[in-house]
């Protein structure tokens, strides 16, 4: 489709600016912030929505891809309370239900106004590392609650034409055990926000707003007639698959994602309604994390369809309130966004395979392995640290699985070694491949990630809030499956597992006790049998697999 008033050149242009004041957003953030999982692991997002109805505009390439779909339904959530915004006002929210992911998932929105008239919204999120709860960071693999996970937070004006309101500070710091780090993560993020209000004025004095306007509805137009062509390449019918998690954190009862994909023509229809009633425990998802990642699934297998609101159009959503993957208050929801989304992924992305089976890799590792600790360093000064840990991705039709690489629903980087050991009272161990994780194939699957560290404070409670210890990364046409998740405590001498291995909280660590994180291993694709000489040579030299 082509429009008379919007010549190539112009698009190409005004795209790529669009895309480059969402990159600087980024930057910025990132730069500034005093949180390492948001500096050192990227765990955040900048972007550009509509004023209208929130939907998106464009997203920094660097942002995470779970925030792709929660960010325009938290624009919305704000432009539905805020009636009259007004130029330099910013509002915070972190309410999971209210367009989010779990509590520590902080959204700041910012209206933007060009020569007096309201034309898009800002907004960005930022994993801040603490915000109350009853575990430090937020993890509570035992909350029955969304109470317990910490402060809760509706769309509220945090800045009144770019003035802070100390007042809803002051509340934002006594909440939470890192205070100092509030402070320099807000400012981060409001800075970035403030950018990109410059570089988006700086792009409509170039090119005036209706150009840009006009630009804006084409990449809509355009990712929805990408996604359509993809969907009409898909022979018409109905796939199923369904992914189990080890449990819900309370209940050992294994947890369904069960999807169906109805394809008709150029149109899709996802349906979880086959899935797990709500739980009892914090694996519960919202509807917007939810149908964020099943998008994420389809960016896995067509990743050249440009990010904006047009990919949704072709797109329909079946999620009841009668699964946990739409889960309302007060259930508890911290495993939302680092967990359950992956497991919708990989559901989606095997119901995908169904369909394209040349398209879709063997499962990968599905679980950050959230950890958090707090405690007291040497110093007698409190600390939280938060860190997630990456695995192997599934073998492929043309090759072998990535190793270590980062969590599906992210492109979230563990902070390096010496950030860890600089911040926190730890001294890492071993972080290298985890050996045989890796599922056999003609193409094996990428290895896992062994993470070991041991403890240096005088006192602490580590919490983990992990999945993937029962079900493996599958192996796909004639592969095998990934290993399991295992990780272990030394906890005074001895060898320990948690009760639910993947899931536990405030365990009491010491000083000179051991915690060990095995990710998993992905699967492998085709007959194991069928693998090159060369190809198994090089792993024995690469030490990924034995002679045996």
């Amino acid at each position: 489709m082509s429009r008379p008033d919007v010549d190539p050149l112009s698009l190409a242009v005004i795209r790529g600016r669009l895309e480059q004041i969402a990159d600087e957003m980024d930057t910025v953030f990132e730069r500034m912030a005093f949180s390492p999982v948001i500096s050192d692991a990227w765990d955040r997002a900048d972007g550009i929505y509509s004023a209208k109805d929130g939907s998106m505009i464009v997203q920094g390439i660097r942002g995470l891809p779970i925030f792709v779909g929660t960010m325009q339904y938290t624009v919305a959530s704000v432009l539905n309370i805020v009636k009259e915004p007004r130029p330099g006002d910013t509002y915070l929210v972190n309410d999971p239900f209210a367009g989010g992911t779990h509590i520590m998932d902080t959204k700041l929105v910012r209206p933007y106004f060009y020569n007096g008239k309201l034309f898009a919204m800002l907004a960005n999120t930022g994993h801040w590392t603490d915000l109350g709860g009853r575990v430090p960071g937020g993890f509570a693999a035992q909350a029955s609650d969304c109470y317990q996970e910490g402060l809760r937070i509706p769309p509220v004006r945090l800045f009144t034409q770019d003035t802070l309101n100390t007042d809803i500070l002051a509340i934002l710091q006594t909440n939470s055990r890192l205070p100092d780090d509030i402070m320099g993560d807000v400012e981060a993020q409001a800075t970035a926000l403030r950018v990109g209000d410059e570089r988006l004025t700086e792009l409509l004095d170039e090119y005036g707003p209706e150009l840009v306007s006009n630009v804006i509805d084409l990449l809509r137009e355009r990712s929805a007639l990408q996604m359509r062509s993809y969907i009409r390449d898909i022979p018409d019918g109905s796939y199923s698959f369904s992914e189990r998690m080890d449990n819900d954190g309370i209940n050992e009862a294994l947890l369904d994602v069960a999807v169906r994909l109805t394809i008709s023509g150029d149109e899709m229809t996802i349906d979880f309604s086959e899935s797990s009633p709500p739980c009892e425990g914090p694996m519960n998802s919202v509807y917007a994390a939810s149908v964020s990642s099943a998008i994420v699934a389809i960016k896995h297998v067509f990743p050249d369809i440009p990010i904006n609101s047009g990919i949704f159009e072709p797109l329909s959503f079946v999620i009841p309130e009668s699964v946990f993957l739409n889960a309302k208050p007060p259930r508890p929801v911290a495993g939302c966004a680092a967990e359950t989304s992956q497991r919708i992924i990989t559901a989606v992305m095997g119901a995908l395979a169904g369909a394209l089976p040349d398209r879709v890799p063997a499962g990968s590792s599905a679980t950050s392995n959230n950890l958090s600790i707090g405690g007291v360093d040497e110093d007698g000064e409190q600390f939280v640290m938060y860190t997630f840990l990456g695995g192997g991705y599934g073998g492929h039709q043309s090759g072998d699985g990535l190793s270590n690489g980062c969590s599906l629903m992210s492109i979230g980087l563990i902070q390096s070694v010496e950030t860890l050991e600089q911040r926190y009272p730890i001294l890492v161990r071993q972080y290298s491949l985890r050996d045989e994780s890796a599922g056999a194939g003609t193409f094996r699957g990428g290895l896992g990630v062994h993470f070991e560290f041991e403890y240096l404070g005088k006192h602490g409670r580590a919490s983990l809030l992990g999945d993937q210890s029962k079900t493996a990364p599958v192996g796909r046409m004639g592969g095998q499956p990934g290993a399991t998740s295992a990780p272990w405590f030394r906890l005074r001498g001895e060898k320990v597992t948690l009760p639910m291995v993947s899931k536990g909280e405030n365990v009491r660590i010491t000083q000179g006790d051991i915690i060990c994180m095995l990710t998993p291993g992905g699967g492998g694709y085709g007959d194991p049998a069928r693998r090159s000489k060369q190809a198994i040579a090089g792993d024995i030299e690469a030490g990924y697999a034995t002679s045996d």
